[in-house]
């Protein structure tokens, strides 16, 4: 159990794949790329950063209709934008992962401060916390939208530490994501990596502070 002094005043979480369970869109994926659910999703997120390094903003639902375009292409497989966008509809009804609400509440009734922090956009991540029952849980919800670019630039840790009027220091980010969690550490936030299926931290990234197997084990370890 941490002391008061190492005790975060704000855990920021990562929303796709961290809280949700991706399985419905992986399923809608594979329908178009048999055994490209995963390349899909990482290009999509390759694309955004490339984008933004580029001086451009897209949402993530128009970068990802585009990436799975391109990879159903180089399949042979070409596919309409409407088609796309079908495909990839199930983003915004995702059920959240089975210990992540009795979690959430935990933590909140031990006092932490809860936000989401996501790639999604700001209608789409309204649209997800809701379907999945998770929004009353939460104090805020912050979309890079918010920001104007994406994570892991610092910039979007920083701000929502900023906007929920806590010092970069004395927030954690909790995700499923080497990047996500070494961008966060990088920014001067404190990290919790939560290892979902395979997923583990990125090696050239800063030690997370914690290493998970839920948000169970996360609760457990910040003592609510």
């Amino acid at each position: 159990m941490p002391s008061h002094q190492d005790r975060p005043a704000l855990l920021l979480f990562d929303v796709n794949e961290t809280l949700l369970d991706l399985a419905p869109l992986r399923a809608s994926i594979e329908r178009i790329l048999p055994g490209g659910a995963e390349l899909w999703f990482t290009t999509m997120l390759h694309y955004a950063t490339a984008l933004n390094l580029a001086g451009r903003f897209a949402a993530l639902p128009e970068i990802g209709a585009a990436a799975l375009r391109m990879l159903a292409e180089g399949r042979g497989q070409p596919l309409s934008p409407q088609q796309a966008q079908q495909a990839i509809a199930p983003l915004t009804r995702l059920p959240a992962h089975p210990d992540v609400a009795p979690a959430l509440a935990r933590l909140r009734t031990a006092g932490f401060r809860l936000a989401a922090l996501s790639n999604s956009t700001s209608t789409g991540l309204r649209a997800q916390l809701a379907y999945a029952g998770l929004a009353r849980l939460l104090d805020a919800q912050f979309s890079v939208q918010d920001f104007g670019v994406y994570k892991p630039h610092p910039g979007v840790y920083l701000g929502a530490a900023a906007r929920m009027r806590i010092a970069p220091a004395q927030a954690t980010l909790v995700a499923a994501h080497g990047w996500d969690v070494a961008g966060a550490g990088l920014a001067g936030l404190g990290t919790a990596f939560v290892c979902r299926g395979n997923k583990r931290p990125f090696p050239l990234g800063d030690r997370p502070g914690m290493a998970v197997g839920d948000l169970s084990e996360l609760a457990d370890r910040l003592g609510a």
